[in-house]
């Protein structure tokens, strides 16, 4: 896809004086003028608009314009891989606290289930791209309190490594720390890995799953422990409806089955994180996210309901 906004392109500039002389020498000075003031630009789509108007208005210079082109095409081909290999070179050479990005969130929640309130929500999501390995940070918190008294206090702790084996397939590693008294336990840990699948990877649409195995460990508010062998799956989906307006979905069930094969049927519990949501951006930095939030356990602890469900509203700035 063309884009204007390469910084490498404005060294384009130079690529009229590099056209041989022979096949400049007939061609009108302004015609002339005008291919290079639009090479000098850095964009490429009106360089090939202003040499396709030349075409038209000076159809006896079409061998004289083939030579531009194709001597254009030569530089910006080989400018375009060497920005290419500098990012490659920067990204192996970069530290262990470099080339992350994120997004902080914060706004407010109306909480139904286990317990019902408003109250205020914040999180914050890292991430660092390499050549064949992502990493994925995301912590959150829901939090309420009235009257002296805490009505919602939630945390969630993630962390996900990924390995790309290729364009589409990649494999997985996930450490999870959660901890919700209202919905009867004090912290439950989970670990998983497995392998991944990108359905679709297209500009502006983005569909992943994943599958493995997991371990978990329950702590209940009543001091009773449970670890569990479990199964993970997961469902990754994101549509940029417009350059403004985006849609994400995002899905993770883990199924415990004792030792026993992962089946949904008959396993011990199963709890599923449905998160869908649909941001607004507002400018370059700041958006804003509408999100709705199931929460199920088929077997909560006894006094917990199985689902709770999480309305947000809030302000997200990327960095």
């Amino acid at each position: 896809m063309t884009n204007p906004t390469f910084p490498f392109l404005p060294a384009l500039a130079v690529i009229a004086l590099f056209v041989p002389a022979a096949a400049r020498a007939d061609m009108p000075v302004p015609v002339r003028d005008m291919i290079d003031a639009a090479i000098a630009t850095g964009d490429e789509a009106k360089v090939r608009i202003v040499i396709d108007i030349a075409r038209s208005t000076n159809p006896g210079d079409g061998g004289e314009l083939d030579a531009i082109l194709a001597r254009y095409e030569t530089q910006l081909a080989e400018a375009k891989a060497a920005q290419e290999e500098a990012q490659v070179a920067e990204i192996r050479d970069a530290g262990l606290f470099e080339n992350w990005s994120g997004r902080g969130e914060l706004g407010a929640f109306r909480a139904t289930g286990n317990s019902s309130n408003t109250g205020v929500t914040a999180g914050l999501n890292l991430n660092r791209e390499g050549i064949k390995w992502r990493h994925r940070v995301t912590g959150r918190v829901d939090y309420q309190r009235a009257n002296g008294v805490t009505t919602r206090e939630q945390f969630l702790v993630r962390y996900e490594p990924n390995y790309n084996i290729s364009d589409d397939f990649y494999v997985y590693a996930l450490a999870q720390y959660e901890r919700d008294r209202f919905q009867g336990f004090s912290g439950r840990y989970a670990v998983s890995g497995g392998i991944g699948y990108k359905v679709l990877n297209e500009e502006g649409l983005n569909l992943s799953l994943k599958a493995g195995p997991a371990y978990r460990v329950t702590e209940f508010v009543d001091g009773r422990s449970e670890s569990r062998i479990a199964g993970l799956i997961g469902v990754d989906f994101d549509w940029d409806i417009t350059d403004k307006l985006k849609l994400t979905h995002d899905t993770s069930a883990v199924a415990e089955a004792g030792g026993a094969a992962i089946a949904i049927i008959d396993s011990n519990n199963t709890s599923i994180d449905l998160v869908t949501g649909l941001n607004a951006q507002i400018n370059s930095s700041l958006a804003a996210r509408l999100s709705y939030a199931i929460e199920y356990d088929s077997n909560p602890p006894p006094g917990a309901v199985q689902t709770d469900t999480l309305s947000r509203v809030t302000l997200i700035y990327d960095f």
